[in-house]
């Protein structure tokens, strides 16, 4: 089975890929379910195509599936060549009515139906694969037994189905919730997701809807009632739990699924990576690759990524997605850092170096101070130590990688507790004593970095590819969910 995942930028697309998806999938700006994705513009074809280069079979799947005006039929057309430089495997779609756009511009291109037109039985299936479809991305209503029905009856066809990330309440995510509240409309691509907001019973009907007597009654069904219950704190009738099989992989394989696909354009790199890393563990685990005991950390891991109560949805029990949650979701890490190939031991020489110079050059200007000059620039040092940082030496045997703060590191009490996460690598703690993080300009040692530092991590450490650096959040209690707004 393939492994498909989320690409919301071109960072996120290579993390997919280096942490075991088959493929990925990608939204074109305008043009996509999820416009609050960073999605892909501009001259970002070019890092794409590098990328399909860098990982060869790695498959790229692009999300054309808002449902079209004319005006955004008539700007889809317009930018056709644009397009055209994307290395694209396959388009996503809904909309019918850009399928022979596709077919006569991207004839090598596969077409797959999206999960938004709800196709869930096998007489919808012909008439898709009659119009040139070679895959379908089952409704998300479609159960395991109907899936394994229709691959009876299309076998031919190739079938896709969600297995992981947050579910719509709507039918296959046709809402006009959001439109209806705030103007954005969900089939656009501007979702504001209104259905995981946290409603309140105003005070004064408060005690009436807690007595489990307020019920609502549809006017031409009189015996038909809706109670309305309002509960300690606060109920998000509305909200869906999200989605998980990662238990389920050998049951979706036997009901013939080809390609699992996990949620998450909006989402973080290190949702995007974590996630990942665990379905291709438990893939590899079904394919025989690897052992069950091999696999257990990595796919522990899938429950320590922020997320709402998972359920199964329609695939064994429909009444299983029937449960609602409030939208609140936690995590006991948060993303710190990226961390990039190690740069060649010239280049390390030279900032190095270049400290060292600056070290001495200090040094001198030190020693040509009077004594009281002296006294009064240590005491300056020791009230401001973040501007007189000292430098890096050479190391016998440490080497410097390129670092991308996101969040807060602090390398001094109170120290930030760090663990490296990698492709191949579930969670391994980063002692003080075994890094520092240098400014590549000055060398200077950083007290410490967040998002905006240039930075290296001099490390005696050897570093796959990929690695990202995880911060434990001092805050996070077991068993407490936090309503963090994700």
């Amino acid at each position: 089975m393939e492994l498909l995942s989320p690409a919301g930028n071109v960072d996120k697309l290579r993390y997919s890929y280096l942490y075991g998806a088959d493929a990925a999938y990608i939204g074109l700006k305008n043009f996509s379910l999820r416009v609050k994705a960073d999605n892909f513009y501009q001259d970002e074809y070019k890092k794409v195509a590098e990328l399909k280069k860098q990982f060869p079979g790695k498959r790229l799947h692009c999300a054309l599936n808002i449902s079209f005006h004319n005006e955004e039929i008539d700007r889809l057309v317009s930018e056709i060549d644009y397009f055209k430089q994307y290395p694209i495997d396959a388009f996503i779609v809904q909309d019918l009515g850009i399928v022979p756009l596709l077919q006569k511009n991207f004839p090598e291109a596969e077409l797959h139906l999206s999960t938004q037109a709800s196709c869930m039985n096998r007489e919808a299936v012909k008439m898709y694969k009659s119009l040139g479809f070679s895959r379908v991305v089952m409704g998300r209503e479609a159960s395991l037994k109907e899936i394994a029905e229709i691959k009876d009856a299309v076998p031919e066809m190739e079938i896709e189905c969600f297995v992981h990330g947050a579910m719509c309440i709507a039918y296959a995510g046709r809402c006009l919730m959001s439109a209806y509240l705030n103007g954005r409309s969900a089939q656009s691509g501007f979702c504001s997701h209104t259905c995981r907001w946290d409603y309140d019973v105003m005070a004064q009907a408060k005690a009436f809807a807690q007595s489990g007597e307020l019920v609502l009654r549809e006017h031409k069904r009189p015996e038909e009632y809706f109670p309305v219950y309002e509960g300690d704190n606060f109920t998000a009738v509305l909200s869906s739990k999200d989605l998980c099989m990662i238990e389920h992989l050998a049951e979706l394989k036997k009901a013939g699924v080809d390609s699992l696909k996990i949620e998450g354009r909006m989402k973080s790199v290190y949702y995007v990576a974590m996630i990942t890393r665990a379905y291709r563990k438990a893939l590899d685990v079904l394919e025989g690759k690897i052992s069950e005991s091999e696999a257990k950390p990595f796919v522990d891991e899938l429950y320590k990524v922020s997320h709402r109560p998972f359920t199964t949805a329609f695939y064994f029990d429909k009444t299983k997605a029937d449960e609602t949650v409030s939208g609140a979701s936690d995590s006991p890490y948060d993303l710190a850092a990226e961390v990039g190939k190690e740069i060649p031991a010239d280049e390390m020489e030279k900032i190095l170096s270049h400290g060292a110079q600056l070290k001495l050059q200090r040094e001198k200007e030190y020693d040509s101070l009077c004594e009281q000059a002296k006294k009064a620039y240590d005491i300056r040092v020791e009230k401001m130590p973040d501007k007189y940082l000292p430098y890096a030496e050479k190391i016998e045997g440490w080497k410097m990688y390129p670092l991308k703060a996101l969040n807060m590191i602090n390398c001094f009490e109170p120290y930030t507790e760090i663990e490296l996460v990698a492709p191949d690598i579930c969670g391994r703690k980063i002692e003080q004593k075994d890094f520092k993080l240098v400014n590549p300009k000055t060398a200077e040692v950083y007290r410490w970095v967040c998002d905006g530092h240039e930075c290296m991590l001099y490390t005696n450490m050897q570093i796959q590819e990929g690695s990202l650096i995880r911060a434990k959040d001092p805050d996070f209690i077991e068993g407490q969910i936090r309503d963090t707004g994700r």
